[in-house]
């Protein structure tokens, strides 16, 4: 008697359809819906249905499954999953199956499980020692991902891309520039040559870094080497050299990719840069050519128009693209109250403001009430400031800009008294105010400053630049107060 089968879709079922059932038989569509980014959970249902067939899994059910289990993400399955094979006696020694799931268990954030399972492995293979080092990189354990880097007998460029990759997920963007730097060297003796993945993050990197002129050699070592510019691509060099400042060249990237390749995500990389820069009508703009190219938008489209109304001061803009947002059927998040609330708060607009702020269906965040903080500390709107302001300290009493705001607002209000207590409290807290500073990178070297300080070698002569310039400033000042008055005078005098 055939036994009942698991919830599957029409199409599953039709091909299941009178055929007696068999591994040979289930082992294709297992495979096939593994490889489903919308449907992996299929897989599973296929593999009860040859369960309860009292049918035997084969070496190849088991990768299948281990797929699924990582697209899924689920420790639970993968947990479930790993007791088969080791009962069919396929661990440690089918290397197939000890792969996929070593996969599966980093895929799942459980790196401890994937290296368990990797030592029980008596001969390792490159695979092995890929998934291993990848499953660390992901779980962003940089140390761990590098020790086995390091011991790996040999790499290809899986093994350089995912090492690239992790260092860029946990923020370390010269060391993954250096990394890309000793492949070309050390590894392209060995036939390693970097492919999309690996350029992708090192984009990545220099666009985190800020690094034009390294984003513009990248972008020519893509050309020199005949890569192809796929869309990933094309969005990395977008979003980097918006991020770098060179908008313009941002712009000529994304002219280049045909309207009907581009996705989301390219558009995303537009609209947020030409919003840095303060472009909001431009960014504007693109959201209009985006609509009719036919690419539905999604709610990073919506938070990158948003912040573009907050540089150009587009409350009307703001309001519309607000309620767009709803009636697109997407669910706007605390970080486009955080925009409608600065936008509103900049224009003056501070009761309108504060309506949003208790409207909202769920908690603001420090983001939502900083931006309302300002607002009323422009405004001068204390009383409100003041409730703001203590809300903040309670909910960051380890940040020292919660303080210094909830003073400054009492300073507006020339109430001494409170705001020495706010930054008092500060001290005794042990808060200690964290020093400003900026960095700009000259020449390949990277140059920090912090507030009046002189430590850099350079100190002498950029204080004398910023002197003359200052003077210079003044002197046209200068020259011109005493035209406008004169003009008055004369003015008067008729």
């Amino acid at each position: 008697m055939r036994p009942p089968l698991p919830l599957l879709p029409p199409h599953l079922l039709r091909r299941l359809d009178g055929r007696t059932l068999s591994t040979p038989l289930l082992d294709p569509l297992i495979r096939t819906t593994s490889s489903s980014p919308s449907t992996p959970h299929h897989s599973f249902s296929l593999y009860l249905l040859l369960l309860r067939s009292a049918l035997r899994p084969s070496h190849l059910t088991f990768p299948f499954l281990g797929r699924a289990a990582a697209r899924l993400a689920s420790p639970r399955l993968a947990l479930s999953l790993h007791a088969h094979p080791l009962r069919l006696g396929l661990l440690p020694w089918d290397i197939y199956v000890a792969n996929s799931l070593v996969h599966m268990y980093a895929a799942c954030a459980l790196p401890d499980l994937a290296r368990r399972l990797f030592d029980e492995i008596p001969r390792p293979n490159l695979v092995s020692w890929n998934a291993l080092l990848d499953g660390y990189a992901k779980c962003h354990d940089l140390l761990s991902a590098r020790c086995v880097f390091d011991r790996m007998p040999q790499r290809d460029v899986v093994s350089w891309s995912a090492m690239i990759d992790g260092c860029v997920k946990c923020g370390e963007h010269r060391e993954a520039l250096a990394l890309f730097e000793m492949m070309e060297t050390t590894g392209a003796g060995n036939g390693v040559r970097a492919n999309d993945v690996t350029m992708v993050s090192v984009i990545g990197a220099c666009a985190h870094l800020g690094d034009l002129g390294r984003g513009r050699q990248m972008h020519r070592y893509l050309q020199e080497r005949g890569f192809l510019l796929n869309l990933r691509l094309a969005t990395s060099l977008v979003d980097m050299y918006a991020k770098c400042g060179a908008i313009s060249e941002a712009l000529e990237v994304f002219r280049v990719v045909p309207v009907t390749s581009t996705d989301v995500l390219i558009w995303n990389a537009v609209i947020g840069g030409l919003a840095v820069h303060g472009l909001s009508m431009e960014s504007v703009e693109i959201f209009q050519e985006m609509q009719h190219s036919g690419v539905v938008p999604d709610e990073i489209t919506y938070l990158g128009l948003l912040s573009a109304c907050v540089h150009g001061g587009l409350v009307g803009e703001a309001w519309r693209l607000f309620h767009s947002l709803e009636a697109q059927g997407l669910r706007p998040h605390v970080e486009h109250y955080a925009c409608l609330v600065d936008v509103l708060g900049r224009a003056g607009r501070l009761e309108e403001a504060y309506g949003v702020v208790k409207s909202m269906p769920m908690e603001p965040n420090v983001s939502v009430l900083g931006a309302l903080l300002n607002a009323c500390h422009l405004h001068g709107w204390v009383e409100l400031g003041e409730v703001v302001g203590r809300q903040l300290v309670q909910l960051q009493p380890d940040h020292d800009g919660r303080y210094i705001g909830l003073s400054n607002i009492y300073a507006i209000a020339r109430r001494w008294q409170e705001a020495k207590k706010a930054r008092k409290v500060m001290e005794e807290r042990g808060v200690k105010k964290i020093p400003g500073f900026s960095e700009i990178d000259v020449g390949g070297r990277l140059h920090r400053f912090i507030a009046h300080d002189k430590a850099h070698s350079g100190s002498r002569e950029i204080y004398a630049l910023l002197n003359l310039i200052t003077v210079e400033m003044k002197m046209k000042d200068d020259v011109a107060i005493p035209e406008y008055f004169l003009h008055t005078d004369r003015t008067m005098g008729a």
